[in-house]
């Protein structure tokens, strides 16, 4: 059986297919998984052991479309389900299936704050397209390869964080899913612990005013690693900080434990740290703290984010007790050292 899985993009939702892409190799008898994504995302996967081919979204959809029908596939399935997957599924026309996107349920929660989401994470979701074919979660959380090449050395970060740090990810996709930078400077005052701070070379400028306060304690990495040296800090780091993007499914692949910090998004979506068993209720992960301002009213706001708070005040970030941060910090640091 030839089986083409679609994620086109980001980071963080590409890594929360990865459970579905491992029980599906190892419990389909000779099955032969392709995995369609944008080039952007090619570095997330390719050290996958599970993945036999590599298909690349550009600019020309047809063009990718007809490269896919000539592998003849059985199925496919879907784990982006939007009008592109449409146009490709409808021109290979072989089975596929969809996960639920679960768009009317998100609008409510963000729109009346009507809570109809599932308590699960969206890869319990990814799971339902390929139960047909018999495949099911095997509970041992996310996957994410390092390339050999990639492997840092002590020379990489300072003498000072040798002996450990707390991994701050300072970056976003939208500002209204990032930490101010006031916020990050409080918390890596109180925390009495090496910091380094992780991100894109879009959030150089936020790591600088933030390590300015102290250059020998706070280290800011934004900008200078790529994805898979960065990832390489995160399974380096005791404990990571991190606000709602893809690093933080990173550290989770990486059974690190996590604060994770949420603004105008919300872990009931399905987005929040998985480790192959929890929910946000009855199955409570114990390296997993979430810090959201949940009795806001107007929390949350979108699934997605925006570039300002249209409230003005962004109190679901700017109210986060940092205090508290630095205490869950405290015990899991404690935790790793007696381990």
């Amino acid at each position: 059986m030839k089986v083409l899985i679609i994620r086109f993009s980001s980071i963080g939702d590409i890594v929360l297919t990865t459970p579905v892409i491992r029980c599906l190799k190892q419990q389909v008898k000779d099955v032969e998984v392709h995995y369609l994504t944008k080039a952007t995302y090619v570095a997330l996967l390719t050290g996958n052991p599970y993945i036999d081919k590599f298909h690349f979204l550009g600019e020309d959809l047809d063009a990718i479309t007809e490269e896919l029908k000539k592998e003849k596939f059985d199925c496919v399935i879907d784990l982006h389900h939007n009008l592109r997957t449409m146009r490709v599924k409808k021109a290979l026309n072989v089975k596929s299936h969809s996960f639920p996107k679960l768009n009317l349920q998100k609008w409510l929660l963000t729109n009346l704050k009507i809570h109809m989401m599932p308590d699960k994470s969206i890869v319990e979701r990814y799971f339902e397209t390929v139960s047909s074919l018999g495949v099911t979660n095997d509970g041992k959380g996310l996957d994410y390869f390092l390339p050999e090449n990639k492997k840092l050395s002590n020379n990489d970060i300072p003498m000072s964080h040798w002996g450990g740090y707390v991994g701050c990810v300072i970056g976003g996709s939208y500002n209204t899913k990032k930490l101010p930078v006031d916020q990050w400077k409080k918390f890596c005052e109180l925390v009495p612990y090496p910091v380094v701070l992780l991100g894109g070379p879009e959030d150089g400028g936020d790591g600088q005013v933030i390590a300015a306060q102290d250059p020998i304690k706070i280290y800011n990495s934004c900008g200078k690693f790529d994805l898979n040296e960065s990832a390489e800090l995160v399974k380096i780091a005791r404990v990571i900080v991190s606000n709602d993007t893809g690093l933080m499914h990173v550290a989770a692949a990486f059974q690190k434990p996590i604060i994770s910090l949420w603004g105008n998004t919300s872990p009931e979506m399905g987005m929040f740290p998985y480790y192959g068993f929890n929910n946000l209720k009855e199955r409570v992960a114990p390296k997993s703290v979430i810090m959201e301002m949940d009795k806001l009213s107007c929390h949350p706001c979108s699934k997605l984010g925006y570039n300002r708070c249209p409230k003005k005040h962004f109190k679901c970030m700017n109210d986060l007790d940092m205090s508290f941060a630095v205490e869950q910090v405290k015990k899991f640091w404690s935790d790793n050292a007696k381990n």
